[in-house]
């Protein structure tokens, strides 16, 4: 009885496959930034700096250091930094989102 679970088993076993290890090829990536992201970057740094700078000035209860320099900061850090990182100009391959109604129109 041994024998033939032993024969049974051997059929249903996977069998190993071997497989060639191809070579990948190197593909070429282009930078994630543009001229545009580095402008709106630079501006938010500039904007980051007068906001230092303003959060500096004489008298510490000023209008300078308690009004300005928070909204610069806060303007550089949480707006302008964020969208020159994100922003991507459309090419003409990439096309907007229709709505569900358009494209059933559009399909028929």
């Amino acid at each position: 009885m041994s024998g033939f679970f032993l024969l049974y088993i051997g059929e249903k076993m996977a069998r190993v496959e071997k497989r060639i290890a191809t070579k990948q090829k190197a593909f070429v990536v282009a930078l994630p930034f543009n001229k545009s992201n580095y402008q709106i970057l630079g501006g938010g740094l500039l904007c980051i700096i007068l906001g230092y700078i303003a959060l500096a000035q004489e008298p510490w209860n000023g209008t300078m250091p308690l009004v300005v320099a928070p909204i610069l900061l806060v303007l550089g850090y949480c707006v302008l930094i964020p969208i020159g990182i994100l922003f991507r100009r459309r090419t003409s391959s990439e096309e907007p989102a229709q709505p569900l109604e358009q494209r059933s129109e559009n399909s028929h």
